[in-house]
């Protein structure tokens, strides 16, 4: 017998139909993942599931006694208690003894009065779970809560946002429901928590429905697919890439299809329009269904369009973008990055792996230049202009509207020298003109997401900065980014937990692989599970900090006439330079868009073979102003020639 039945459900919202008489069944065992657009009604068919919303029309049929946990995307504000209180909630009576239990244990190690009050409220939750069989349930949520990284002890009201997420994910698997609902549940997880979720899950006989936008989870984890696509269900038996090419194909057919009938349409609304004499012996059968193929037009729902994400390309930097030699940081007794060097280049593409709070974003802000190591030396190119993607979204005002943040209150943003309405921008990110409008709080995760990439993308950069672009973004809007990024010709440095992001996305890996053990390697996530040390590395020596720096001392002598002639020389090159590498930058784009025109083949090969090796020159000496730019800077660092 199915665990849950659903039978024409229909939900409307504002004018909008999210649901259109859909129907499902989930079986015992079953691992359902709910796909779907952002915004298409995937949080509120769980919602409705769960029984915390009901449905326009149709019914929620449950089997006999079945119990269903869910993991919503929006946190509860009545929560209180602590991150253990919290866990054990979803055990009913068995979870209040638990929490009683585990407060008494932990209020008895720090008492000073009262103990014998405090042992005997330990002794009465015991008893009571002993009788109850409690127990397993006590340790099945200290298992969870140390993979999952809580602190049982601390006060849920305390803690940041995606802690929350995992503490109530943690609530949701210790249940052991007939039926387990997670909404976006590797969110805000490390890639150690996510391989622990997938084991978790796959041992449980449990059945499970599941929204989520890792695709290695997804594949892993799922034995059915379910679209939710334009209010409508549609059921895929396969894995994740197989969908992906059946679902190509679909949309391939259906397109073909709506070309035809549209075909038709017009053929039958031109005869209609015919002469009076035409009207006069014209067939009623036909006019009647031409009146349905009316209504059929007007009821079809169109797909949303794509994402449409440009990136507003600075002028180029230097070879080197940044040069980092021996760092090391850490708090107290604790390595976070011990004697770590590395060089980035122009072109680089680069992902941060490893456990939260393992110092990814510290090491990001050394390497920007936003935090001083303890010792080692940073040294940044030239020309860097640099954008960060914040995975805190603190860059976002959340009590303005979208169109806001995006563009200051103007109504015009610049991307790549042209000028563009602000509601277009945010068109090409999905944005209809009522969520462009009202405040960011009310909007979802995977709108939010887009929002901030909306906002980043109208700022030119040439080094990219993300730190968990991922979260909350659809399919297909990932896709779209992953593409964008392989194709961006800047430097990119990228924090991500998502393991098929970093697979297709990145040329080399730094890890933390644990006790301020920092290595890099060549490829993504999975070259560098190949490469990995079997063991995790002994803790490293704490690094010792930067020696002050003394005053420095008055010049024993002045500098001669021929050092500063040749200091002036330096100077007088370095300011030049800025002019001829922009003029060089100008006749390569010239160039290229020149050899890239569709035409270019009527030319000669003489005038080909010139073009190309005068491209090959201004390369070379593009490459050659931009060294000797880093060069006579570090000559110049800290000289005053009065």
């Amino acid at each position: 017998m199915a665990v849950i039945s659903l039978r024409d459900i229909s939900i409307n919202f504002t004018g909008t139909v999210l649901l259109n008489g859909v129907s499902m069944q989930i079986e015992p065992g079953e691992r359902v993942c709910l796909l779907g657009r952002n915004g298409e009604g995937k949080s509120t068919l769980l919602s409705i599931i769960d029984g915390s919303l009901a449905p326009d029309t149709g019914s929620v049929d449950y089997a006999k006694g079945a119990k269903i946990a869910m993991l919503p995307q929006e946190i509860p504000q009545d929560l209180e208690g602590s991150v253990y209180d919290v866990a054990a909630q979803g055990l009913g009576k068995v979870g209040e003894h638990l929490s009683a239990y585990h407060d008494a244990v932990r209020a008895l190690s720090t008492a000073q009065d009262n103990q014998a009050e405090l042992v005997a409220r330990m002794e009465r939750s015991q008893h009571v779970l002993e009788e109850a069989g409690g127990w397993p349930h006590h340790q099945t949520i200290e298992t969870v809560l140390s993979h999952l990284k809580l602190d049982g002890d601390e006060a849920f009201a305390s803690l940041s946002g995606g802690t929350k997420r995992r503490a109530l994910l943690a609530r949701a698997l210790v249940t052991h429901p007939d039926l387990l609902i997670l909404d976006e549940p590797t969110n805000h997880l490390d890639v150690e928590s996510i391989e622990w979720l997938e084991d978790f899950l796959l041992r449980q006989n449990t059945a499970l429905l599941f929204v989520t936008h890792d695709r290695a989870f997804l594949q892993k984890i799922a034995t059915r697919i379910v679209e939710l696509d334009r209010g409508r269900l549609f059921n895929w038996e396969c894995n994740y890439a197989t969908y992906l090419e059946r679902k190509e194909a679909d949309l391939e057919a259906e397109a073909k299809q709506n070309h035809n009938f549209d075909k038709k349409l017009a053929e039958e609304e031109a005869w209609i329009r015919q002469g009076i004499k035409a009207r006069r012996t014209r067939n009623m059968g036909r006019v009647r269904d031409l009146r349905k193929m009316r209504e059929e037009r007007r009821q079809r729902r169109e797909r949303t369009g794509q994402v449409k994400m440009v990136i507003q390309e600075a002028d180029r930097t230097g070879k080197m973008v940044v040069e980092a030699q021996n760092i090391c940081f850490g708090y107290s007794d604790t390595m976070l990055i011990s004697d770590f060097s590395t060089t980035i280049m122009r072109g680089d593409k680069i992902g941060l792996i490893g456990p939260n709070g393992i110092g990814k974003t510290t090491l990001l802000n050394i390497l920007l230049g936003e935090a001083d190591p303890l010792s080692g030396t940073i040294r940044h190119g030239v020309n860097l202009q640099i954008n960060y993607f914040d995975q805190l979204r603190e860059q976002l005002d959340e009590t303005k509207s979208a169109r806001h943040n995006v563009a200051d209150g103007n109504d015009f943003v610049e991307i790549n020298g042209h000028r563009r309405h602000v509601m277009s921008h945010l068109k090409n990110f999905l944005f209809t003109p009522d969520r462009a409008t009202v405040p960011v709080s009310v909007l979802s995760g995977g709108e939010r997401n887009r929002l901030l990439l909306a906002r980043l993308f109208t700022r030119p950069s040439n080094v990219l900065v993300m730190d968990e672009p991922t979260n909350d973004l659809d399919a297909e809007t990932l896709d779209l980014l992953e593409e964008l990024l392989m194709d961006y010709p800047g430097t990119l440095l990228l924090v991500s937990h998502d393991r098929a992001f970093l697979n297709n996305v990145v040329t080399s890996t730094i890890a933390f692989e644990g006790n301020g053990h920092v290595a890099e390697y060549v490829g993504g996530y999975d070259d560098w599970v190949r490469q990995r040390p079997d063991t995790t590395p002994e803790p490293a020596k704490a690094c010792k900090p930067k020696p002050e720096k003394k005053p420095a001392k008055p010049a024993s002598k002045k500098l001669s006439f021929k050092e500063k002639y040749e200091l002036e020389k330096k100077r007088e090159q370095l300011n030049t330079l800025p002019k001829l590498i922009e003029s060089l930058e100008e006749e390569l784009e010239q160039l290229q868009t020149k050899m890239s025109a569709p035409d270019y083949f009527k030319h000669s090969g003489d005038e080909m073979a010139a073009d190309q090796r005068r491209l090959e020159e201004v390369e070379t000496e593009l490459e050659t102003a931009y060294e000797t730019w880093e060069e006579l800077e570090a000559a110049l660092e800290g000289v005053d020639l009065d």
